[in-house]
């Protein structure tokens, strides 16, 4: 992987993990295209997957200090109950990791057609978020946060977006817009930092010095800090994007891109 390609995924994974047309389907056809190998694939995940989930930090500082202020009074609270939420809808994902692990990575390693099918399926979910007028609810509760988790653990499909899944179907279940992005961003950070610790091992375990020298440390920094970036960049346009709700945009990206993968695929 030269450096070029690696600031070229690091892009795609920051700007994809926000934008809501699949970060891991838009890696899978990169990789493709750029003709990285899966060796590569891992342990550069890890790395770009660590560098959004900073980018989340930084834009979100202000939103995870009131939840880690409001924790450490140890008492039942707004930003506790908001914790729980994320707790609870951490459950499904989890369930995945643990339990189908295995039949993820062979979904993974299916083809592009997946894919293809998955951003046809992100459309169309987007779409009918955009017509749809559910009730508002003033705050997510534990119940939506489940469903919303649901989405989440959906999404581990390629090409399914995660961003997309769980915005979507809060927006449907009549959360606020300008709750379901920040809780979306938020609730996603224990899972990829689990699943990054849980890939690091493997990596590990198949052999360090064999990772090491397959990908130029240059390639490695290059990558992390173009996720890092573009993660900012996408993760607060995004919030606005959600706001103004004009999801339907991306949906006619997913549709045209998944149309186009099926065709060559």
């Amino acid at each position: 992987m030269d450096s070029l390609q690696a600031f070229l995924l690091g892009l795609v994974q920051g700007l994809t993990e926000y934008l809501p047309i699949s970060s891991s389907g838009h890696l899978i056809l990169a990789s493709h295209l750029f003709g990285v190998e899966d060796s590569d694939n891992l342990a550069f995940t890890i790395l770009v997957h660590v560098a959004t989930v900073l980018s989340t930090v930084v834009i979100l500082r202000r939103e995870i200090a009131w939840i880690i202020t409001d924790l450490l009074k140890f008492q039942m609270n707004e930003g506790t109950r908001y914790a729980l939420c994320i707790l609870i809808s951490m459950i499904p994902i989890g369930i995945v990791g643990v339990f189908f692990k295995d039949v993820v990575e062979d979904i993974f390693g299916s083809g592009l057609l997946i894919v293809g099918l998955m951003l046809l399926l992100t459309a169309i979910l987007l779409t009918f978020t955009h017509f749809a007028r559910p009730r508002q609810k003033e705050k997510i509760g534990l119940p939506q946060a489940f469903v919303i988790g649901l989405a989440q653990a959906c999404a581990v499909m390629p090409g399914l977006s995660r961003s997309g899944s769980t915005i979507a179907i809060g927006l449907l279940l009549g959360c606020r817009k300008e709750q379901m992005a920040q809780f979306s961003f938020l609730m996603v950070i224990p899972p990829i930092l689990g699943e990054a610790l849980l890939d690091g091992i493997k990596l590990i375990r198949g052999g360090v010095e064999a990772i090491a020298t397959s990908i130029p440390t240059s390639s490695m920094i290059i990558g992390f800090l173009s996720a890092f970036v573009f993660g900012c960049l996408a993760c607060k346009f995004m919030i606005g994007v959600v706001r103004r709700g004009k999801l339907i945009y991306f949906a006619a990206y997913c549709f045209i891109v998944g149309a186009l993968v099926c065709l060559l695929a």
